[in-house]
């Protein structure tokens, strides 16, 4: 049984920008605002939203557009203060890690990358691709849990225009509730941090939640803590005194 479960988003919270879809939109001089209303509105699903997207991409890109490529513009995406040590502290205390985002899975990915695993590829609940264990881990896997968007690529780098869907943003606590299941991990040993409005539903399955670098006071309200100074250090101090506080009452 593990000790703990902790589940990160992405975008704005291990990424020091608000999203990683916009960090291409904005490499490319471009905008995603009309589907961005469309999805607001019920008039597309998240799905129709990400092939949009793609699509939005595939027009800025035309024949460059790649696997290689997405991965290339993404190389430079900031990630914040403090990332490596602080994921670090919760694996030596003991805790599982994850990664829950409606990010792209490169970023998720090269974040994984960095807690590898002494355990050889091969594909896994959570795991990441083949690409990024070759590229990043040497073959390996990642100690960490990934859940992402983003697409999916030929052995040859070509990008279909569906997309990869495996986060529902409004249902990222659904993940959460998998996750424990898995682990064996009930809902006080679960700690979720995130900063937008869609978090809120793995605060439901957590029992210390976080609010983190976030400006939507509907999530800071349904948080235990509100934590504004961008380093990850301090989210994980907090993590580690709320996992000593609890066992110190099992």
């Amino acid at each position: 049984m593990a000790k703990g479960l902790v589940c990160f988003d992405m975008d704005g919270v291990l990424v020091d920008y608000l999203s990683t879809w916009e960090w291409i939109y904005n490499k490319l001089n471009l905008s995603n605002e009309e589907a961005y209303n469309a999805f607001q509105k019920g008039l597309i699903s998240e799905w129709d939203w990400i092939k949009y997207d793609l699509n939005l991409i595939r027009s800025a890109l035309k024949e460059s557009m790649n696997n290689d490529k997405l991965h290339e513009l993404l190389e430079d995406c900031p990630l914040m203060r403090n990332l490596k040590n602080a994921i670090n502290m919760l694996i030596e205390y003991g805790l599982d890690v994850s990664i829950i985002s409606g990010g792209m899975h490169p970023v998720a990915h090269r974040i994984a990358s960095f807690f590898m695993s002494d355990e050889k590829w091969k594909p896994r609940f959570g795991g990441i691709d083949r690409l990024s264990s070759e590229n990043y881990c040497s073959g390996f896997d990642t100690k960490l849990y990934v859940f992402t968007n983003g697409w999916n690529y030929s052995e040859f780098g070509v990008i279909p225009p569906h997309g990869r869907y495996q986060v529902q943003l409004i249902a990222k606590g659904s993940i959460v509730k998998i996750l424990q299941r898995r682990l064996s991990v009930d809902k006080n040993h679960t700690v979720s941090i995130g900063d937008s409005r869609q978090d809120k539903s793995m605060f439901d399955f957590s029992g210390f939640r976080i609010a983190f670098n976030t400006r939507h006071e509907e999530l800071i309200d349904a948080s235990d803590i509100f934590i504004q100074e961008k380093d990850l250090n301090i989210v994980s101090k907090h993590i580690i005194t709320y996992f000593e506080k609890l066992n110190s009452n099992d």
